[in-house]
C-alpha cells in the first residue's frame, strides 16, 4: 500500500468517525473509523520510514586500478636471454 492509500484510509476513517451519524446494529462505525485512521498512520509512518531509507545517498566507490606486473629477471643463465651457452 502506497502513500495515497494510507491517506484514503485516514480520510475514510476519519469521515466514518466524525461526519456520519449511522447507526448498524452490531458495528460502532465510530470505532471503525478510528481503527481506519489509525492504520492509515502506522502506514505512512512505514511508507516514510522505507522512502528516507532509499533516499540513502552513498558517494561513489573509488576505482581500483590493477597495475600491470612484469616480472624482470636479471639474472641471466645462459638460456633465458635466447643465446644459449
Amino acid at each position: 500500500m502506497g502513500l495515497g492509500g494510507c491517506i484514503v484510509l485516514i480520510a475514510v476513517g476519519a469521515i466514518l468517525a466524525f461526519a456520519t451519524d449511522w447507526h448498524m446494529e452490531g458495528v460502532n462505525v465510530t470505532l471503525v473509523g478510528v481503527i481506519l485512521m489509525a492504520v492509515g498512520l502506522i502506514g505512512v509512518a512505514t511508507f516514510s520510514g522505507i522512502a528516507r531509507r532509499r533516499r540513502v545517498v552513498v558517494p561513489p566507490a573509488t576505482p581500483v586500478i590493477e597495475e600491470e606486473r612484469t616480472h624482470h629477471h636479471h639474472t641471466r643463465d645462459g638460456y633465458s636471454d635466447g643465446y644459449g651457452v
